[in-house]
């Protein structure tokens, strides 16, 4: 691998997105993220079906529980796709990571629900989502370290953003599915059958996924790293032993940052549907339909702000949107939670633009932090720990938050301290934007 490949050389030409390798990168994250969020985004119908209770509180608690449990398994997933990207290739790893979501997907598409089974089905369930979480644990990170690789300095962010951008697009292909299945059926049909076509869909995507990465050019390989580096002790090592050995201080500055990525990403996007279905009190067609357009507006945002961060660096987007949520996640709650749709769609605009300003820039900050022989690794384990532990569990923190509460505005508060923690992290990055990959 040349230093140019490796963002060495600041006017060095780049084709573009519409590469194979640019496409095969983004698409990956659109399919694993189709397939992971559309569990959250039909979360009262599952929770009927294999959590049922009296209480919808419970059910619900339960239901995002298993979600949360998923995210789990990603610091794991991501110490496993990480040794194998650093040691044997992203384009390996990309391409295991893809093609191991598709079948537990499908699986959930045939699962029996609780008045079939019992207690098995919700068990079954969770050992599903474990797995989906092992993969999504190693996909995102692996994909926006090959991006970024394949980009120039001057480039970086934008081919980066590319990475979260498609895991938007499958959000936004999950939600909009999901809207689509809402309006086409009756809510019994819907309860009863329909929910299960959208993870049956899993598997043509799992396999076009698979198809398209089987061919891209790598990025990064052992023997290229060894010449790279030009000290073989350090290729010896285990990635992981390596990173945390001699790069601790930075994954845990990363630990910092994504704590406020994770609650807001899977606040603002995974839990916000059931916010407004069974707190603002509209109906689940309708709070579909503002998600689905809030995040075409994100993958609008995104680049743009990716863009940007290209050219007045990454520290400053990362603190303009970490100190502007922070102080604003309470008046936008409160327009999320306003009758009128006006302003709850104003609320859900805020929110994008702010959320974009912030994640746009996040995987080339992430990556232009570590050397290329932990890479993956470094990334996908700083990066997974926060998610694991805040994001995904972020719904079920905020249900609770307001039932022991009475607020309905309570997650707010969740959101601020967030962004406090990385708030504190941010002061400490250095900026990383100009300087060529290691």
């Amino acid at each position: 691998m040349t230093d140019q490949t490796a963002g060495g050389l600041p006017d060095a030409p780049y084709p573009g997105f519409w590469t194979r390798a640019n496409i095969a990168g983004a698409i990956g994250n659109t399919l694993e993220w189709y397939d992971f969020a559309i569990y959250g985004y039909l979360a009262p119908i599952i929770a009927a079906q294999f959590f049922p209770s009296d209480d919808k509180t419970v059910s619900l608690i339960a239901t995002f529980g298993v979600f949360a449990a998923g995210f789990m398994m990603r610091p794991i997933g991501g110490i496993f796709f990480g040794h194998i990207a650093d040691r044997h290739g992203r384009k390996l790893a990309l391409t295991l990571s893809v093609g191991m979501m598709a079948i537990p997907t499908t699986l959930i598409a045939f699962l029996p629900g609780y008045a079939a089974i019992g207690v098995a089905a919700p068990l079954l369930l969770t050992l599903l989502r474990l797995c989906q979480g092992l993969s999504v644990g190693g996909e995102y990170t692996s994909s926006a370290t090959f991006l970024v690789e394949h980009a120039p300095i001057g480039r970086r962010g934008l081919a980066g953003s590319w990475a979260v951008t498609g895991a938007i697009v499958g959000l936004l292909l999950g939600s909009a599915v999901a809207d689509l299945m809402s309006n086409m059926l009756a809510p019994d049909a819907m309860k009863s059958w329909g929910w299960r076509v959208p993870f049956l869909m899993g598997i043509l995507l799992g396999f076009a996924g698979v198809f398209l990465r089987r061919n891209v050019e790598e990025t990064f390989s052992a023997p290229e790293l060894e010449d790279l580096s030009g000290n073989v002790d350090t290729m010896g090592q285990v990635p992981l032993i390596d990173a945390f050995r001699n790069h601790g201080r930075d994954i845990a500055r990363v630990v910092g940052i994504c704590v406020f990525s994770a609650i807001s990403f899977y606040g603002g996007f995974v839990y916000l549907v059931t916010y407004l279905e069974e707190y603002t009190k509209v109906s689940q067609a309708v709070a579909l339909d503002f998600n689905t357009a809030s995040l075409l507006l994100l993958v609008i945002l995104l680049p743009v702000a990716a863009h940007i961060s290209d050219k007045v660096g990454r520290k400053p987007m990362l603190l303009t949107g970490t100190i502007l949520m922070g102080l604003g996640s309470y008046p936008i709650f409160w327009l999320l939670h306003h009758p009128s749709s006006t302003m709850i769609m104003a609320g859900e605009v805020i929110t994008v633009t702010l959320i974009a300003i912030f994640a746009g820039c996040l995987p080339a900050t992430m990556c232009e932090l570590f050397p290329g022989r932990v890479r993956v690794t470094a990334v996908s384990v700083s990066y997974n720990i926060p998610y694991a532990v805040f994001g995904g569990t972020a719904p079920m923190v905020a249900t609770w938050l307001i039932g022991a509460s009475h607020d309905d505005l309570a997650p707010a508060f969740y959101v601020s301290a967030a962004a406090a923690i990385t708030l504190v992290a941010l002061l400490t990055l250095r900026e990383t934007s100009r300087l060529p990959l290691r």
